[in-house]
């Protein structure tokens, strides 16, 4: 694997003295850019969204079937793993390869062209700064003067000859095939065997595939994300105000984020600027506070413009009572200091299976996150 930068953001919800006061917003754990949802079972979004029922509609068909597949195999190679799930195995390739987006992939997962990284020659190219010496002669990464990370999920060839596995039937194990490359990612992942329900034992999985603190982060913020997707709510018993609101928010997924955009009646664009000086002022769409604004306004509810005063509106739900007591429709925020209201930064609204429709932080989109996935749970209101 390739030793990477990774990248995290996190920003947060300040009054911004121009022509009004507006933005909020803070970024989830990880570098997410485009996980839009969906909420039927098995749909697949058009906007590029993630869809429930363990589809996801940012990762081609054909490598969620290898993922998939892993999964189901992976047991046989180290039966003492337990916790192995396409979610997992989606982040990283997320952040390795972007699920081999842009490339053929055959229906006996062939990959082509190949994926190759960086020449790892110490000389700072792509963030690397440690010469590997060639291992297979230019076997996988089609060079014999160093090694190159290779495939979907980026193996170096040393790494791939100690956990390569033929999962397609053609007798050979091959980092550049979907499903090889997917089954020796999770053998490698499951070491003798993690139970990696646990979050600890989950992190130090990542960290043996890349030792970055910033890329654990990156790639548990996916994880998060492709779990909280694949999770149901139970809606039914929802009044129509409640799913007027949750339907509204829904319909915005994949709009982009926008610092200062949106209000009670739509997307908007925004403002300049955000604390490390994103502009929103040429782009259409919604910050967090923006979105809660236009989905109670669809039910005749009108909310003031900062997150933080949102918080003074209907039945507050103390953080104490800790996520459980959320039910669907509620608002819910993050602070820096929870128990201080003011320290506000962040709202979205709560669909429930602890998970919010969230426009999360500039540079991303409108989509759904697991709760849990932010930092500061400062409680929630009951507005319907």
């Amino acid at each position: 694997m390739i030793r990477r930068r990774g990248r995290k953001a996190k920003w947060g919800c300040m009054v911004v003295l121009l022509l009004f006061a507006a933005v909020c917003c803070a970024a989830p754990v990880g570098n997410a850019i485009s996980a839009y949802v969906a909420l039927k079972s098995g749909a697949q979004a058009g906007d590029g969204g993630i869809a429930e029922g363990g589809t996801a509609a940012d990762i081609p068909a054909r490598m969620l079937t290898a993922y998939n597949r892993a999964v189901q195999e992976v047991g046989r190679y180290v039966p003492k793993c337990r916790g192995m799930r396409w979610p997992v195995l989606a982040g990283i390739a997320k952040v390795e390869s972007n699920h081999a987006t842009g490339r053929s992939i055959a229906d006996n997962g062939d990959i082509r062209p190949k994926i190759y990284g960086v020449l790892l020659n110490g000389s700072g190219a792509g963030g690397n700064t440690t010469s590997f010496p060639d291992s297979d002669g230019g076997k996988w990464d089609g060079t014999s003067h160093g090694e190159r990370a290779v495939g979907p999920f980026q193996f170096l060839p040393s790494t791939w000859e100690g956990v390569g596995k033929d999962a397609n039937g053609d007798s050979r194990a091959d980092p550049h095939n979907a499903d090889d490359a997917a089954l020796g990612a999770a053998i490698y992942l499951c070491g003798n065997g993690r139970d990696l329900t646990n979050r600890n034992q989950l992190m130090s999985a990542i960290l043996q595939y890349n030792r970055s603190s910033e890329y654990v982060s990156n790639v548990l913020g996916w994880i998060d994300q492709y779990t909280a997707a694949a999770k149901g709510a139970d809606l039914k018993n929802v009044s129509q105000k409640v799913r007027t609101v949750l339907d509204a928010a829904l319909a915005q997924r994949g709009v982009p984020y926008s610092w200062g955009g949106g209000n009670a009646n739509g997307a908007s664009t925004g403002i300049c600027c955000s604390p490390s000086g994103f502009s929103g002022e040429s782009i259409k769409g919604f910050d967090c506070s923006g979105l809660t604004q236009y989905a109670f306004a669809r039910a005749g509810i009108r909310l003031p413009r900062l997150a933080s005063d949102q918080a003074g509106v209907g039945k507050r739900i103390p953080a104490a009572l800790g996520t459980s007591a959320l039910r669907p429709g509620d608002l819910v925020f993050f602070a820096y200091i929870p128990g201080r209201d003011s320290t506000i930064y962040h709202v979205g609204i709560y669909l429930g299976g602890g998970r919010m429709v969230n426009a999360p932080r500039p540079n991303a989109v409108v989509r759904l996150d697991a709760v849990d996935a932010m930092s500061g749970y400062a409680g929630g209101a009951r507005l319907l």
